[in-house]
């Protein structure tokens, strides 16, 4: 796959550069791919801002620009985080590209950067100085402390980077929207590393030349910045401030740190699995992935973005079919006779459940089964629901009420996670946290021994209930 239709934008955070801002301003526009240039002067000092406002004036004297261009002018001196932080919000396009205005990197490797995401390959790429050629010859100490802090931060973010302090970083802006940038000036490069990394996002690297400047020449960054880089990596090995969308980030969270959870979820309903198989909110499609062995998969979302990385991720194997569905109804049909179709923790999340359930029970074949996955126990539900967009909890007696008016015969129902319901219970009423946390979702899996008596005994204080229903013909 090669999407051609994705537009792309580049930002260009700019500080006292009045030699260069021009002429880097000049060399992107000769690029035939980008769309949009996005400059942001963070209070420059030396004559860049009113070179800026000349460039800006003649572009407005003229005809429109191709590219267009957007000139954002910061109140105070903040560093070059914060000007990409202000710079993000402006980008329109779908894919942004970050470029510093000092001529050490050289537009020209623009269609080689973005070609992973047109291939549907990646979601961010990161242009290596170290695997490329031509590049300058400069500071020992300095490549040292980049490859230093280069390890330090895979270590942390068990990525394989060679130049994780490059400039070039190229991301899908929808991934960009979701993230928070704390760090004001250098530290943004760690920072967004990390945070990269605990998204589970597919990243790659690609050599690109480069012409780095001596300290006589400009080049602002320096020890400080250094120390500084070590404390924001050590900082995100151990909070999670990944994404906004709080929703996007628990599937995330879980896709990095709860694989565990799901291979026992996918234990707990396996055998009530057929071999045609449709996946109701497949979401990253973590769990589609258990039922590859299926001869037919068809996962389904009422997300574009979640579709897409469906189509992505699993689109190549030959047994999935990759669909919307959206279970309020709509325009979007799919050709029914399914024998299984699978809801994990997904009626929650819709307003008319019952009317749900019905359209889930139209597309299986008479004798077709539902697998339901629901969060149980009214009284838990907090702002943690409420976080990831959960209307409601259920009680076991409503779970098989709503099961049987849409036209289903229950053949088994259980509840389930009397550990998780505990760990809920605490973090959303006692704690009243409004999302989960990292280190417990890992720590979960060191309670698998305790797991095997949720088989043995089960109790109604639980985090789930699990229905399945017979199609009734």
């Amino acid at each position: 796959m090669n999407d051609t239709s994705l537009t792309v934008g580049v930002v260009v955070p700019v500080y006292n550069e009045i030699v260069t801002v021009r002429e880097i301003l000049r060399r992107v526009a000769e690029i035939p791919l980008v769309s949009e240039i996005v400059v942001v002067d963070d209070c420059s000092t030396d004559g860049t801002r009113e070179v800026l406002r000349k460039r800006e004036a003649e572009l407005r004297a003229g005809p429109p620009p191709r590219p267009t261009y957007k000139f954002v002018y910061q109140p105070v001196n903040k560093g070059k985080g914060a000007a990409l932080r202000t710079g993000f919000k402006y980008v329109e396009s779908d894919i942004t590209i970050v470029q510093d205005a000092d001529l050490e990197y050289d537009p020209r490797d623009y269609p080689k950067l973005v070609q992973p995401i047109l291939d549907g390959d990646a979601d961010v790429v990161y242009g290596s100085r170290f695997a490329g050629w031509p590049r300058r010859v400069l500071y020992f100490w300095h490549a040292v402390a980049n490859r230093v802090l280069t390890t330090l931060s895979n270590m942390a973010t068990d990525l394989n980077l060679t130049d994780m302090e490059t400039c070039y970083k190229v991301f899908k802006t929808e991934i960009l929207r979701s993230i928070p940038i704390r760090s004001d000036r250098f530290g943004f490069e760690p920072e967004i590393t990390a945070k990269v990394a605990k998204l589970g996002c597919r990243v790659y690297e690609v050599p690109i030349s480069y012409h780095g400047r001596s300290k006589a020449e400009g080049k602002k960054i320096g020890l400080k910045d250094a120390f500084q880089a070590l404390w924001i990596i050590l900082k995100y090995m151990f909070v999670d401030d990944t994404t906004t969308d709080t929703a996007h980030g628990t599937l995330r969270l879980l896709q990095r740190e709860g694989m565990f959870y799901y291979k026992w979820l996918f234990d707990r309903i396996r055998r009530w699995i057929g071999n045609d198989v449709l996946e109701v909110g497949a979401g990253v499609g973590i769990m589609t992935r258990f039922f590859l062995g299926r001869e037919r998969v068809t996962a389904t979302d009422v997300s574009p973005k979640y579709l897409r990385e469906l189509q992505t991720t699993l689109g190549h194997w030959p047994n999935v079919n990759v669909r919307p569905f959206d279970l309020m109804g709509g325009t979007n049909h799919l050709p029914g006779g399914y024998d299984t179709v699978v809801c994990l923790n997904v009626l929650e999340h819709v307003e008319d459940d019952a009317g749900a359930l019905r359209r889930m029970r139209d597309v299986l074949r008479p004798g077709g089964r539902l697998v339901l996955y629901v969060p149980a126990d009214p009284r838990l539900y907090c702002e943690i629901d409420r976080g990831v967009g959960h209307y409601r909890r259920y009680t076991m007696e409503e779970a098989l009420r709503k099961v049987r008016e849409a036209g289903f015969r229950v053949l088994h129902a259980r509840h389930h996670n009397t550990l998780g319901a505990i760990g809920w219970f605490f973090n959303g009423k006692i704690l009243r946290r409004k999302a989960l946390a990292e280190g417990q979702v890992r720590g979960f899996r060191l309670l698998r021994p305790l797991l095997a008596l949720d088989e043995k005994f089960e109790s109604r204080f639980a985090l789930s209930v699990m229905v399945v229903g017979e199609k009734s013909t």
